[in-house]
């Protein structure tokens, strides 16, 4: 898939489907697809947040949300809270010429931080899969501490300052579908998945209803049954519905229904609900240059290299998914070029596995080093010893020749800003970490 058709798949099913139908619109169809869309309170609870380094640039974040509520109660048993499906973040250049977007695979291990539950409560910080922020915050139903804690939990594990929130449910995308009058697909295997409510045969056939939800949903029936997989299908799946949309939604009928469906299942932050300004970030990206839009997904590894009981979940991969987050941040163009060599990086990657640390401390207060070595092995990492630096003095990761690639995974993984430095005294096959004054004492990975 080129990268305008996969952006303009993301657009067409999630923002530019009003673009497609409020031109010429009257006045009472903008009026009632512009209340069924919902502004939520977003700012609850988000504390410390990531500076604006760019402010002329914008970061949106967007879930496809598994929310159990009302007709979606079908899609789980026992689940009562809200779950985020599909996960990503688009980010719009300050001068509107390039847009870049980044999927997160749902099964990421991440640092879930302290949320506001939807009793008023607070989680305690953990790690575990990215996609149970939503669930967190959601545990009641109320979307806008769903969306908080996940942008809360985006915001510290990349350092991005997300600006706005969108989020499309199960019966939304179901009935843009069937507006459409389905959409084909043409699996090469038979696909048959109980969880996923789904039951195709091999060949091209028009899916529509709990099928087409099926398809893009299940991830058990089709290769190694990762999330990764899950998501190429989703963006060939969209690239469809946006094709099938701009060319077939003539009729007013197909076209009211299809609007009328992709805006009663939207919620948005306050300042972004409404179709005007919907509209006009649907704009923003159609005019967009081809060769200026990239649709990548977070360089990762199965965590099972780090921690071999896990064999569910996926670890970002370091420093290139520091970099993809720090060129953003920075509204940095990922050019092709960027791309490519990410993607070939991806197959050879520094696991915190085999990076071999030698944790000192050179703080002065007794037990430093045993923390930070307890939070190290937590994310996987292979703690040989620890002790005392001859002197205090601050943090400073020093590496022998030959192991700067593994001093740059364990710098990308700490807190601040740390530089390797290759030191002839260094101790030969390992990375020296000397944690200083400055290492945050409550660090825990």
């Amino acid at each position: 898939m080129t990268r305008r058709g996969r952006v303009v798949a993301w657009a067409g099913a999630v923002l530019a489907a009003v673009l497609l139908g409020t031109t010429g619109a009257g006045a009472w169809v903008y009026q009632h697809l512009d209340a069924n869309i919902r502004g939520a309170d977003i700012d609850h609870g988000l504390g410390d947040r990531p500076a604006n380094l760019n402010p002329g640039s914008k970061n949106i974040l967007v879930v496809g949300s598994d929310s159990r509520a009302g007709a979606n109660a079908r899609y789980g048993k026992g689940l009562t809270s809200m779950q985020s499906d599909t996960l990503m973040v688009l980010h719009l250049s300050a001068d509107r010429h390039w847009a870049t977007a980044l999927s997160f695979p749902r099964d990421s291990w991440v640092r879930i931080p302290s949320c506001v539950r939807g009793d008023g409560s607070r989680s305690t910080p953990h790690h575990f899969k990215i996609n149970e922020a939503f669930s967190l915050g959601g545990d009641t139903g109320d979307i806008g501490k769903a969306a908080s804690c996940t942008i809360k939990t985006v915001e510290a594990a990349t350092g991005l300052r997300i600006d706005h929130f969108a989020s499309l449910d199960f019966q939304g995308f179901k009935g843009m579908v069937n507006a459409l009058g389905g959409i084909e697909v043409c699996p090469e295997h038979a696909l048959h998945d109980v969880k996923a409510h789904l039951n195709l045969q091999a060949g091209c056939q028009n899916v529509r209803d709990e099928q087409a939800l099926g398809y893009v949903r299940t991830r058990y029936s089709v290769g190694d049954g990762s999330d990764l997989g899950r998501i190429g299908r989703q963006q060939e799946f969209l690239k469809a519905l946006g094709t099938k949309a701009r060319s077939q939604l003539t009729s007013p009928g197909a076209l009211y229904g299809f609007l009328d469906s992709a805006t009663k299942s939207l919620t948005t932050d306050r300042d972004l609900a409404g179709i005007t300004p919907l509209y006009d970030l649907a704009a923003t990206l159609k005019d967009i240059p081809a060769d200026r839009l990239t649709f990548l997904t977070v360089p990762n590894y199965p965590r099972e290299a780090d921690v071999p009981t896990d064999r569910a979940n996926v670890v970002w991969q370091y420093p290139q998914a520091g970099d993809v987050f720090r060129d953003l941040a920075h509204d940095r163009e990922i050019d092709t070029a960027a791309k490519r060599k990410l993607t070939a990086s991806a197959a050879h990657p520094v696991t915190a596995a085999s990076v071999r640390i030698r944790v000192l401390n050179g703080t002065g207060t007794p037990g430093r080093a045993a923390t930070a070595a307890t939070a190290l092995r937590t994310l996987g990492f292979t703690v040989t010893t620890t002790g005392n630096a001859p002197t205090t003095g601050p943090t400073s990761i020093d590496h022998p020749s030959g192991l700067r690639d593994q001093a740059e995974v364990l710098a990308a993984r700490l807190p601040g800003d740390l530089t390797p430095r290759e030191a002839a005294e260094a101790v030969p096959g390992e990375v020296t970490l000397t944690v200083g004054p400055d290492f945050p004492a409550d660090w825990d990975g």
